[in-house]
């Protein structure tokens, strides 16, 4: 809920404000920034967009890996009155031409590379096309533009989705939602000026994003990092001293896989998930790897930023709990019924307050399917998110992920949690991945089939595995088949590809 009125919003440029001038604030190849020259470039970057592009609202896109353009744009968009959209750098030019066309871009930066990968009927013709490197060699030089045209609730951003469930649509998000987002994660992460971040995670999503925004909000530093591979991470991890390490579940299960030298161990004080649920053996994993960081399991969805978090005080006794809402948000557990649901029965997550999004991009009628009035029981009221997972409240007040309502298996009758069938998978300790999906069976409607990765060393024991799913698993819960594999598939923001496993196993 609110701590303090809202009336302490500010525009997205003014996160640079926050630091003192010779703190440094991002940490680049080519050397340190601090917030003297964060500021002065995020000022004359403005000023160059508002020269290109002098339309306020127009939006603007970088197609680029990090680097200072990706991690200034936000900012200097913001401060030109601009709309940014962050494209993810692995998306390809199919998804790359339909987020132009359907933002209705009207200036694309990308490295050359990239752009060379376009066809000439991909680019809008109303849409400029300007090279990161020639843009980062020019901008400097510009008249700084020191004051935003924008207001607080003005649109700020528009977040693709990946596209694994179609075509990507974009989440409209406000000066507001990002400012109140940035201040929000920093007070329950606690985080201090001394603070540095290594930012592994794209910055076309929300939870990469805010690496940025909730360390500069209070005065920190960000080191962006594309890394190629786990041991990469800890690596950079030990070269900066970094102090906060977020990531998704994948990435996390490579992580621990590694030995960690001890310089790298012990300046971290927390570890952040979010963009999956973290299993029981992986969460006894990173508190033996990281005795004494705080772990805070998150849950969020781009539509709200963020919704609930776990306290790390909590976590050794409660693994497998959401957590409580975060300042900011309300969170509401509704049943079919439309009614807040008892303690421990399931419902809907419904998500009230100033951190939801505006709606999707030119979207009506999806935005009128996930954007809905709040229940009668919300403090806030207006529009909620109704998120579509399915969870559950007990007692205390501790939310407990059930599963998405258009991810249950239904099989001959039954309707089966895909999260139940992977913690019993992980459960029996040969297993570090594990996916389960329902695949089309004219007898059963669905039949369950589970994509596993062996851990490392317990590869050959299929058998095993099966007769420990024996003894777990009610029959109707039973894998029909089991897929091992190597490697699982990776979206674009680093999360278990599904829809692509479910695509493969349905053919």
């Amino acid at each position: 809920m609110l701590a303090e009125p809202l009336s302490s919003i500010r525009t997205l440029d003014c996160l640079a404000l926050r630091g003192r001038d010779e703190d440094p604030a991002l940490v680049l190849r080519e050397g340190v920034m601090c917030y003297k020259q964060l500021r002065d470039r995020v000022a004359a970057l403005a000023g160059w967009l508002r020269a290109q592009v002098p339309e306020p609202g127009a939006r603007v896109a970088t197609w680029a890996s990090k680097g200072e353009l990706t991690c200034l744009m936000p900012l200097a968009a913001a401060r030109a009155g601009l709309v940014h959209v962050p494209v993810n750098p692995l998306l390809k030019r199919a998804q790359v031409a339909h987020i132009l066309s359907d933002s209705e871009t009207s200036l694309l930066i990308a490295t050359r590379n990239r752009l060379d990968t376009l066809l000439e009927e991909d680019i809008p013709s109303y849409c400029k096309i300007e090279s990161e490197g020639e843009v980062v060699a020019r901008y400097p030089a510009s008249t700084h533009l020191d004051d935003a045209i924008g207001k607080p609730d003005d649109l700020a951003a528009i977040l693709y989705t990946s596209g694994s469930t179609g075509r990507p649509k974009g989440v409209m998000l406000t000066h507001a939602n990002m400012w109140l987002g940035a201040e929000s994660v920093a007070r329950y992460l606690d985080l201090k000026a001394d603070d540095k971040a290594l930012a592994v995670l794209p910055l076309s999503f929300d939870y990469g994003q805010n690496q940025l925004f909730s360390h500069w909000f209070v005065g920190g530093s960000v080191v962006p990092l594309d890394y190629l591979t786990a041991r990469d991470v800890v690596k950079a991890v030990s070269r900066h001293v970094i102090t906060t390490l977020a990531a998704v579940p994948p990435l996390w299960v490579q992580l621990v896989e590694l030995s960690w030298p001890a310089e790298a161990v012990a300046p971290l004080r927390r570890l952040t998930n979010s963009g999956g649920a973290l299993t029981v053996a992986l969460v006894r994993s990173l508190r033996a790897q990281f005795p004494a960081a705080r772990l805070f399991p998150m849950y969020g969805l781009t539509e709200a930023f963020r919704s609930t978090f776990l306290d790390p005080a909590l976590v050794d006794d409660h693994p497998t709990s959401m957590g409580r809402a975060i300042p900011y948000a309300e969170i509401l557990v509704i049943d079919d019924d439309g009614q807040v649901a008892a303690d421990n029965a399931e419902g809907e997550l419904v998500h009230c307050g100033p951190l939801v999004a505006r709606g999707y991009w030119q979207d009506a009628e999806r935005t009128a399917e996930r954007f809905r009035p709040a229940p009668a029981a919300s403090e806030y009221g207006g529009t909620a998110v109704w998120s579509g997972d399915r969870v559950s409240r007990d007692a205390e007040g501790l939310l407990y992920f059930v599963g998405r309502r258009d991810a249950m298996i239904k099989s001959a009758g039954n309707r089966i949690s895909p999260q139940e069938i992977e913690d019993a998978a992980l459960a029996t300790g040969l297993i570090a991945e594990a996916v389960a999906l329902g695949v089309k069976d004219d007898r059963l409607g669905q039949a369950v089939e589970l994509v596993v990765r062996a851990r490392a060393g317990h590869s050959g024991q299929e058998d095993d595995f099966r007769s420990m799913l024996l003894k777990e698993l009610p029959n109707f819960m039973q894998p029909r088949f089991i897929h091992w594999r190597d490697t699982l598939p990776l979206s674009a923001n680093g999360k278990i590809d599904r829809v692509a496993l479910a695509k493969e196993l349905a053919v």
